[in-house]
């Protein structure tokens, strides 16, 4: 996600999608459900801060000094986690980070130019999962599968590795989807020509009520699972 409305009403779903998700985990007891999240929480932290760090890298050396002025081209987390998104992510399977502010009219290419911008983040948060998917490849050339499921530590490492690709893609999918705020629509408004014009901005306006809209009658859930399942499939074959 690269701008951002997110207002009271997305922070409201926010709460119900969390508790709902709570009562429906499908979790023996709390000291489970607290230690999946944990086992989550690398996953979420990296491939948020990745994913905004590639808009913000991208747009400098692209020619906008505005990321690099308010520090956003780091990989430190505290410079692009936003806690509401943290919290969305951890809870309810969606989230996104502090958005990277730009100005466009620093672009010498201003059209192709935000576009790259707009597939940084998700390009980022796909490299990322590929980089994970290596590294279990690895784990199980190294220390076999029986290592990861017989090893109170190699279970750990083997579930944090495995969610935090599955978290980058995600992260990746959803924010494809061409809905305001989203990377999606700022990459259907540059391919199309319509950035930046009065019609984007008057689908914008109402960008958190669509997103909402989408996210709770589960049309979110019916790109993103199956998305989820074709990728992780063609990643388990390579691991395997």
């Amino acid at each position: 996600m690269r701008k951002s409305n997110i207002d009271i009403t997305l922070i409201v779903i926010v709460v119900i999608l969390a508790m709902s998700s709570l009562r429906s985990g499908g979790y023996s007891n709390p000291m489970e459900w607290l230690t999946t999240k944990m086992l989550l929480l690398p996953g979420i932290i990296i491939g948020l801060s990745f994913h905004e760090f590639g808009h913000a890298v991208v747009a400098y050396k692209l020619g906008d000094n505005t990321p690099k002025l308010q520090g956003r081209v780091t990989l430190n987390p505290l410079a692009h986690i936003d806690w509401m998104g943290l919290a969305a992510l951890f809870f309810c399977g969606f989230g996104w980070g502090q958005p990277v502010q730009i100005n466009p009219y620093n672009f010498k290419h201003r059209r192709r130019d935000e576009l790259f911008v707009a597939l940084a983040g998700v390009v980022m948060n796909l490299l990322l999962a590929a980089a994970f998917t290596v590294i279990a490849k690895i784990i199980v050339m190294a220390g076999g599968y029986g290592w990861t499921m017989n090893s109170t530590l190699g279970m750990g490492i083997w579930e944090i590795v495995l969610y935090a690709m599955q978290i980058n893609l995600v992260l990746m999918i959803f924010n494809l989807i061409p809905c305001p705020p989203l990377d999606g629509f700022n990459i259907i408004a540059n391919v199309f020509g319509f950035g930046g014009s009065e019609t984007y901005w008057r689908i914008y306006r109402y960008g958190s009520w669509i997103l909402v809209l989408i996210i709770i009658t589960g049309v979110t859930s019916m790109i993103i699972t199956p998305c989820i399942e074709f990728f992780f499939k063609l990643a388990w074959q390579f691991i395997m």
